[in-house]
């Protein structure tokens, strides 16, 4: 079960995108496989940016979703991060699934589905579970060509 915006995709959502995607780009030298993210309080300002830090740090839950979440938080004093909005390069995974759940985030904006590991509407649907307290919006596909043209190069040199 996908989503996509309602209508036209707001240019905060573009934005932000490519911001994610320069951040993304800046995973890259350490070998990380190219993910951004941005958290957008409810205002739209950039509260917070992460990227893919795996094999920068040699954590394996340093994924850009959890490490911009966790930089949202801490710049809000607060880890409901109600009413913002995450903004990502690649669908994310389960475990970032599960953080964007326990974060109250009101909604993941996206770029690439990820049919491999996807975990908000491509291989599984775990945000929007029916049996969970908190459910955010979905929206795929924002500069999705891009995103996943980025990732394709990557693995490509690989």
């Amino acid at each position: 079960m996908q989503s996509a915006a309602p209508g036209p995709v707001p240019e905060s959502w573009r934005d932000a995108m490519r911001l994610a995607l320069a951040e993304a780009a800046a995973a890259v030298p350490a070998g990380d496989v190219p993910v951004g993210a941005v958290v957008l309080a409810p205002s739209g300002e950039v509260l917070s940016l992460g990227r893919n830090e795996r094999e920068a740090t040699g954590d394996p839950t340093a994924h850009a979703e959890v490490l911009a979440l966790r930089r949202a938080a801490a710049a809000t004093g607060e880890w409901r991060l109600t009413g913002c909005t995450l903004v990502v390069t690649l669908e994310p995974c389960v475990m970032c699934a599960g953080a964007l759940v326990q974060s109250r985030v009101a909604r993941v904006v996206y770029g690439a589905d990820d049919e491999k590991a996807g975990a908000a509407g491509s291989l599984w649907d775990l945000v929007r579970d029916q049996r969970l307290n908190h459910r955010p919006e979905v929206v795929r596909g924002v500069l999705g060509e891009e995103c996943a043209e980025q990732l394709t190069a990557f693995f490509r040199t690989r």
